[in-house]
């Protein structure tokens, strides 16, 4: 018999509860509520890797950065990207750990610090506009555009921020060792918040670049490759639905591939910030070969794998 592998995409928010529970060991006790869910699919059959987001994470170490840039030199972008994969990555490992220990399931967890390699050319680099960082003043922003090349831009009267490019994910770097980990039993958690962007020159070595990839379309490419049956992204709420937060919003079941596509395009449905990519990245794994995904919020991950709740997308 075959192993059934799922890779699951949870949210970098869903560490963080609200504005009171933002610490360290906040983030750790809301990840221990991922690892019950992981750990029941693991009871039911499923092999996992857990792919994450990072940006309130990300974000605070920007602002220590920035407040200590008096005393110490600021961390780079990709070096966030990757410091967040090690911590997430520690709080997932442990609490798997000890559930695997509570319930004597012979598995470990690894994490992969994951980089993801973006086109040179990819157009979003000219086209920067995802915000990153603190508010700063113009002066601040005109300075940092000329000394560092940052891309900055006014927020609504709030300030100035800067932002950097969302390319498209086209390689996970490190995929054939998540692959080989997944086969050999191991729960693995990878891609953090997207992966590490990097670009490769025209012998092939790769650099780091300051942007941000969004993680559930990464998510989707390491499902592709590593031969996924399910893709699941675990958000905010119970089910996906058209004309969201609307008079006339319907709750959706079950789209199949192409009703999904039609949805997307009609482009009244999803927000562009939030439900549009997560309905792309599945789209993006289907046309790659997946065979059906799965949207709901993290407490009903096991109800929606036995057909009771959330939004199921399949082929036809």
């Amino acid at each position: 018999m075959s192993k059934k592998i799922a890779v699951v995409a949870i949210g970098g928010n869903s560490l963080i509860k609200d504005k009171t529970h933002q610490t360290v060991r906040d983030q750790y006790i809301a990840a221990k509520e991922t690892c019950d869910h992981v750990v029941s699919m693991i009871k039911d059959g499923w092999e996992i890797a857990i792919g994450h987001g990072n940006g309130p994470q990300v974000g605070f170490i920007l602002r220590r950065s920035e407040l200590a840039a008096h005393e110490l030199h600021e961390v780079p972008l990709d070096a966030c990207g990757a410091d967040t994969q090690g911590a997430i990555g520690y709080a997932l490992q442990q609490n798997l750990y000890n559930e695997f220990r509570l319930y004597g399931i012979n598995k470990s967890a690894v994490t992969v610090v994951t980089q993801v390699e973006v086109a040179a050319d990819d157009p979003a680099f000219k086209n920067p506009t995802k915000p990153i960082g603190s508010f700063m003043d113009e002066a601040e922003a005109k300075r940092r555009q000329e000394k560092e090349g940052w891309s900055v831009v006014e927020d609504a009267g709030r300030g100035w921020r800067r932002v950097v490019a969302s390319p498209m994910p086209i390689r996970i770097v490190e995929e054939a060792s998540i692959k080989h980990l997944i086969e050999a039993g191991f729960v693995v958690i990878c891609t953090g918040g997207g992966g590490i962007p990097v670009v490769a020159d025209k012998e092939g070595m790769l650099q780091g670049v300051a942007a941000v990839i969004d993680k559930d379309y990464a998510a989707a490419l390491l499902a592709n490759g590593i031969g996924a049956n399910m893709f699941i992204i675990s958000t905010a709420v119970e089910k996906v639905a058209l004309n969201y937060g609307k008079p006339n919003q319907t709750w959706l079941d079950h789209m199949t591939l192409a009703q999904a596509k039609a949805y997307l395009a009609e482009g009244c449905h999803f927000a562009k910030g939030s439900m549009a990519p997560k309905i792309k990245a599945v789209i993006n794994f289907l046309e790659g070969g997946g065979e059906e995904a799965l949207i709901t919020n993290p407490e009903n991950i096991e109800q929606a794998l036995v057909g009771k709740t959330g939004t199921r997308i399949t082929q036809a």
